[in-house]
């Protein structure tokens, strides 16, 4: 306990990281506040009552809970950072497939502010054409939810919402250029880590009903949840090391290379984007069936057997997919190949590509797995006794992108602690930040 009271005192100490903390606090409490102001027209009673009857099952639970309830309370920020996110994606895939973009990625800072300023405007298009079917879909059928002319109000709540977007962008990139951590990841983490608290409440309150079990089981139940947050952790930092040698090199007096180093390859290196992508895939039969009058069968069985183990495949699946778009084995080798390294004991050229896309291809399995267990983790919790609101957090998206925001905010707080001189927050070793790829992609991260 002292150790962590130096620990806060020498944060407090550094007036940079003091200042940096304090902006991140103040541009996420606006967010907060932001997400409680209701539409104008919009009868937030009715949405209330509406709001306790729904399911938040599927891809709109998904995106309610990354904007913190802003969603389901019809806010200003009801998109929250949604369609960023989306751009970014898109701009993401364009680069893998488009020549232009390809050619940006290459051309270091000033490529990257184009790409920037690609996914401001097409998140501008994103939101422009979410807002409309939000406000269908989430607004006009509930009964006496709005109050003013169904034209105007249409027009006005999309361009506030258009607004409230780009706001939130605007926020998020503050906390990135002024507060500490990424700002975008970091307001998706608010939003999630908001509903904790009534999650906890809600379980202890049922546990201590006379068929709840006891505050035994409660405690149980939250030493299971260290268990699955360390293997979390386990997921997101896991890495393959692959030695390189580099060919040594003298010029003039001085001796450059002749040293080995490693690449990094990390065990889930797609990140939460695989449970994103198969949310997305699960939804659809549901909505199909839903638009005709059908029942939509196991795909609106959230807990059901098979809709998990079709959940499970489809992960496995996309953590391929993803990981084959983000590593690019032929590039690491030639970029390699060109700065003079090896690996030890491969010919360097296609013979170390191949080396790279076989290891890649042999990490991945049980990354993918691995991946799929946390993702239906929520899954089994509730057919285990659990609350589904606390079960939520026990895997799935929530919990890898609490898991790899934190520790990305954890690693830069050290690294000011380091350059100071003072100890760092473990009593040995660091915190290892997690690589862009673990998180959602998007264009600041």
């Amino acid at each position: 306990m002292k150790r962590f009271i130096d620990t806060l005192q020498n944060i407090w100490k550094i007036e940079e990281l003091r200042a940096r903390i304090l902006t991140t606090l103040g541009l996420v409490l606006i967010y907060r506040l932001g997400s409680y102001v209701v539409l104008p027209g919009v009868n937030s009673a009715a949405l209330n009552e509406a709001k306790e009857a729904a399911s938040n099952d599927g891809i709109i639970g998904l995106i309610n809970i990354f904007a913190g309830g802003a969603f389901s309370r019809a806010s200003v920020f009801g998109l929250g950072i949604m369609p960023y996110i989306t751009a970014s994606i898109i701009i993401q895939l364009l680069g893998m497939a488009v020549p232009y973009f390809q050619k940006l990625q290459k051309e270091g800072e000033s490529g990257r502010k184009k790409i920037n300023q690609y996914t401001r405007f097409l998140t501008i298009a994103v939101t422009a054409v979410q807002a409309p079917g939000y406000l269908a879909s989430q607004v006009y059928n509930i009964p006496g939810a709005v109050t003013i002319d169904g034209s105007w109000f249409m027009i006005q709540s999309t361009m506030i919402l258009v607004t409230g977007t780009m706001f939130v962008m605007w926020l998020g990139e503050r906390i990135t250029d002024k507060g500490i951590g990424n700002g975008i990841s970091l307001i998706i983490m608010i939003g999630i880590i908001s509903r904790l608290p009534f999650a906890i409440t809600s379980e202890f309150g049922s546990r201590l009903q006379s068929s709840g079990g006891g505050l035994i089981m409660f405690l149980l139940e939250i030493v299971f949840l260290l268990f699955v947050i360390i293997g979390s952790i386990m997921l997101v930092q896991g890495t393959r090391r692959i030695p390189v040698q580099f060919a040594k090199k003298i010029v003039g007096n001085k001796q450059y290379g002749g040293v080995r180093q490693y690449i990094p390859l990390k065990v889930n290196a797609a990140g939460v984007m695989p449970i994103i992508f198969a949310q997305a895939i699960m939804f659809i039969p549901a909505a199909i069936t839903g638009f005709s009058g059908g029942t939509g069968g196991i795909f609106t069985e959230r807990y059901g057997f098979w809709y998990n183990f079709i959940f499970a495949v489809l992960i496995i699946l996309f953590t391929y997919f993803y990981t084959a778009i983000m590593v690019n084995p032929n590039q690491l080798a030639d970029d390699m190949k060109r700065n003079g390294g090896f690996i030890p004991g491969v010919k360097p050229g296609k013979k170390t590509a191949e080396f790279i896309d076989q290891v890649m291809s042999r990490i991945t399995l049980p990354g993918s797995i691995f991946l799929a267990v946390v993702a239906i983790l929520p899954s089994i919790a509730i057919k285990l006794g659990i609350n589904s609101s606390f079960a939520d957090f026990y895997g799935g998206t929530s919990l890898l992108i609490l898991v790899g925001v934190v520790l990305d905010t954890l690693q830069q707080i050290e690294t000011y602690l380091l350059m100071r001189q003072y100890d760092g927050l473990m009593s040995s070793g660091r915190v290892q930040g997690r690589q862009a790829s673990s998180s959602i992609p998007t264009t600041t991260l």
